[in-house]
């Protein structure tokens, strides 16, 4: 890394403030400190996640934060909408898991029914399908559909982990697996990069969630 500085914008509305305009050289790349640190943050919250800890929550606000500004800035607005949307997701989980505590386990964890799978499966196609029509509509993106699918995905596998359901981590590998190529066409490396260490990183929290649901019984908030 070779410094701090502030890249220009083009058009007046590029201009989402200095945390989209900060950067770091790496490797002869320049890197936003934004998406350096949201996508910094976003690793965290898999960890956190894993580990079942309140802690998982605040950090993700902090990652939607920063990455709101990334995605604006790389014309992507199904994930800047995600950023939203994820946030108050993170407010719901935060207040359902400090309900759902277990003395011995930590948060209630368990897996989702065949009827919870089938709607979310549905979901996540017609919601892909109705969102990335909004967003072609209005040349919100310059990848409607994958953007849409990376957008509902997240915000099912976020809602899924404040229900305490261990196939979010499944979900979040579709995610994942959209995401890295629109990333790369981006020009965020860094952002296609973390994509691909969550991928490891998911397994590992499935594993781990997917015992832990054979080991408890789930309390009903």
């Amino acid at each position: 890394m070779r410094g701090v500085v502030f890249r220009g914008v083009d058009r007046e509305g590029d201009r989402v403030g200095w945390l989209a305009q900060a950067s770091v050289s790496v490797f002869g790349q320049r890197l936003g400190l934004a998406e350096l640190f949201g996508q910094f943050f976003a690793l965290a919250v898999v960890f956190l996640a894993r580990r079942r800890t309140l802690w998982t929550w605040p950090v993700q606000l902090v990652s939607v934060v920063l990455l709101f500004s990334v995605y604006v800035s790389a014309h992507l607005g199904g994930l800047a909408v995600r950023q939203v949307v994820v946030g108050v997701i993170a407010l719901y989980g935060w207040w359902a898991w400090a309900r759902r505590r277990d003395p011995v386990f930590g948060v209630a964890v368990r897996r989702a029914s065949s009827a919870e799978l089938a709607v979310t499966a549905g979901v996540f196609a017609a919601g892909t399908v109705g969102f990335a029509l909004v967003l072609d509509a209005w040349g919100a993106s310059w990848a409607p559909w994958p953007d849409a699918a990376i957008f509902v995905g997240t915000v099912l596998a976020f809602a899924l982990q404040a229900w305490g359901l261990v196939e979010f981590w499944l979900v979040w590998l579709v995610v994942d697996a959209v995401g890295v190529p629109v990333q790369l066409g981006s020009g965020l490396w860094f952002s296609a990069g973390v994509y691909t260490v969550f991928a490891v990183l998911v397994i590992h929290g499935w594993v781990s969630w997917y015992r832990s649901a054979r080991r408890q019984v789930p309390v009903q908030a």
